[in-house]
């Protein structure tokens, strides 16, 4: 793999992580914007990064499960997965068309 694509993993990992410090905020309750910015950055990362869609993913939404889970034991959290590989996977998907075209 390239060092770019580990450059943007580490990015996402990092935009992953200030997602689910933002969600974790106890005035924060404002959940259509904690999906649409999961779903916005895993399309970046999937379109940026994209040999391994599901590893840019769960670099970005794996933070919220994982933040419920250990601190309100909550497995509620893992519905934050699906804007992740649904955004992942777009980017994705207009990477590869956007490929194909040149």
């Amino acid at each position: 793999m390239k060092k770019t694509f580990y450059i943007y993993l580490f990015l996402a990992i990092a935009t992953g992580i200030a997602i689910g410090w933002m969600d974790s905020q106890p005035n924060w309750d404002d959940t259509g914007i904690t999906v649409f910015v999961i779903l916005l950055s895993s399309a970046l990362f999937g379109f940026l990064a994209f040999e391994k869609p599901w590893l840019t993913a769960l670099a970005v939404s794996c933070w919220i499960p994982l933040w419920a889970i250990f601190s309100t034991h909550n497995y509620g959290g893992f519905i934050a997965l699906i804007p992740g590989f649904a955004g992942a996977y777009a980017g994705y998907f207009i990477k590869n068309l956007i490929s194909k075209n040149e």
